[in-house]
């Protein structure tokens, strides 16, 4: 039962559609407009850097407010590093599939970065370094989204060898079952990237606001 609570307060938090409610100031349906995805990469493309910061921002605060929300209610909790990563997935899945927009949302990338943050500090520098040396140096955001993904599945199977999370081995493992669900979604998400990435069609970051296949 913790796990739905937990599941449900991310999923709610996950809803703060950042991208969407931001296009609407600006008198913008951002999933009309460049690749329709509500997050911080179309936003940029789409209204510039400071729609594109405030959506990213937003998108992670709703995590990390899933989380702290989480972990205050369940403070004490022998397995709360699970709990929390339960908020995280339903931050996810409310940031990807909300239901007030027929389930058509964002890839869950930003949302990832507070989850990350959330989880434990220590996590941010691999999967943020992966992220920025395949987006700086490609200009591909979504390989840097990719790779970020992973680095962070596999930091958390490295910490929970490690004892880090201070779970009995059955929540551990369960907490390696989630991250790998968020990180298969993660590459679900970006299929229509992924095939672009393939056949030398993606969109480069700061190539332009043209409208991308869907």
């Amino acid at each position: 039962m913790e796990r739905i609570i937990c599941l449900c307060i991310g999923y709610v938090c996950g809803l703060l559609q950042t991208g969407y409610l931001v296009g609407k100031i600006n008198h913008i349906d951002i999933r009309k407009e460049g690749s329709g995805n509500a997050g911080s990469t179309n936003a940029v493309r789409v209204m510039g850097w400071k729609a594109g910061l405030l959506t990213f921002a937003g998108d992670v605060v709703k995590c990390v407010a899933a989380i702290f929300i989480v972990r205050y209610i369940y403070r004490g909790s022998g397995y709360l590093p699970l709990l929390a990563m339960y908020a995280g997935l339903g931050a996810t899945l409310g940031h990807n599939f909300p239901f007030y927009l027929r389930f058509k949302g964002g890839k869950g990338i930003a949302v990832l970065a507070g989850l990350v943050v959330s989880m434990d500090p220590l996590l941010v520098p691999i999967p943020l370094a992966g992220f920025l040396i395949a987006a700086v140096f490609t200009r591909y955001v979504s390989l840097g989204s990719l790779l970020a993904s992973s680095l962070f599945f596999l930091e958390i199977l490295l910490f929970g060898h490690l004892g880090e999370f201070h779970m009995a081995a059955p929540y551990t493992y369960e907490l390696y079952i989630l991250v790998l669900l968020l990180t298969i979604l993660a590459w679900y998400r970006h299929k229509a990237n992924i095939g672009r990435l393939l056949a030398g069609t993606e969109n480069r970051f700061g190539s332009g606001k043209k409208k991308e296949a869907k």
